[in-house]
């Protein structure tokens, strides 16, 4: 085995909305077509399971006390996933039976926070089928944080792959400086980014953070199509008269460690998308700039991170 190379694959795919059963046996599918493709470590998009809350800019999302945004609100909470009761248990299961490690985005309601408030996790899954990381988005963006409540630290580490080091951030998390540089500085060499889908957010991203880490940047990135709304969805007329025909287009890409593109943004499709990454690449990138080594300045510039997990109450 090389363990210096690895096969990776971008599920670009569409949620079965808000409905997180049929959208959980689309991954499980798309995780078989991997395994088929001897794929070693798969990617899903924000928030994928059960979907992004697209309803928020259709349905005046901000307006106070709405009815229509109240009962949307309360559909989205009871399709999220409560992992402590078990409902990542097939999704562990297949990495464990396959040998394949996965990030899954997920709409998380955790029992840690009370079971009723809704955070967009970066769960990450261990080849042996164990959740090593979930990682609760620090700052929703903009309209989010009608739906989403603001994450922790506990998140922010990376992980063992093989001879890699893996990290995930969500979304505009990887705009944020210091995020990156705590991943960085836990030696990443193949990050992670999700996002909800379009090109616009990772076709300048993803080759800045390439460059500026010296390290294998994976995009991945959900579609959705005005097509895609389930009947049963609540209110699901006044969300089709405001909703554009394609609400996230993709834009799925990796970039390697001298910043430059192995495979473009790719829109338009649901897709698998695989590569072969090598990491003697990144040591060949790190001779001349090392952002957390031999070009930092640690007795200058300093960063303190937070990992406890947040809760309103401890018990003694």
């Amino acid at each position: 085995m090389n363990n210096s190379k690895i096969k990776v694959g971008l599920a670009q795919i569409s949620p079965v909305w808000l409905d997180k059963k049929a959208t959980l046996k689309k991954i499980l599918t798309t995780l078989e077509q991997a395994k088929n493709q001897q794929v070693e470590l798969v990617a899903f998009g924000e928030g994928l399971l059960p979907g992004y809350p697209f309803w928020l800019a259709l349905t005046d999302g901000a307006a106070w006390n709405k009815k229509i945004v109240k009962e949307l609100h309360r559909h989205y909470s009871l399709n999220a996933i409560c992992i402590e009761k078990g409902e990542l248990d097939e999704v562990c299961a297949f990495a464990k039976a396959n040998k394949m490690a996965i990030y899954l985005g997920i709409i998380e309601r955790p029992e840690d926070r009370g079971g009723h408030s809704l955070y967009a996790s970066f769960v990450y899954i261990n080849q042996e089928g164990l959740i090593q990381s979930v990682h609760r988005k620090l700052q929703p963006t903009y309209d989010e944080r009608l739906t989403w409540a603001p994450g922790d630290g506990n998140g922010l580490v990376t992980h063992p792959l093989k001879d890699f080091t893996v990290s995930g951030l969500n979304c505009w998390e990887n705009w944020m400086p210091l995020p990156r540089a705590a991943m960085y500085a836990q030696g990443t060499n193949l990050h992670v980014a999700c996002w909800p889908g379009s090109d616009h957010n990772t076709k300048d991203i993803t080759r800045f953070i390439a460059r500026e880490g010296r390290t294998f940047v994976l995009s991945v990135a959900s579609t959705m199509f005005k097509s895609d709304f389930p009947e049963n969805t609540p209110h699901l007329d006044e969300i089709l008269t405001n909703a554009p025909e394609v609400l996230a287009n993709g834009g799925s890409c990796i970039a390697g460690p001298d910043g430059e593109w192995i495979i473009e943004p790719q829109v338009g499709n649901e897709e698998l998308i695989t590569a072969t990454l090598d990491l003697h690449r990144v040591y060949e990138e790190r001779q001349n700039f090392d952002a957390v080594g031999h070009y930092s300045r640690p007795d200058v510039t300093q960063l303190h991170v937070n990992r406890d997990r947040q809760s309103t109450i401890k018990f003694k």
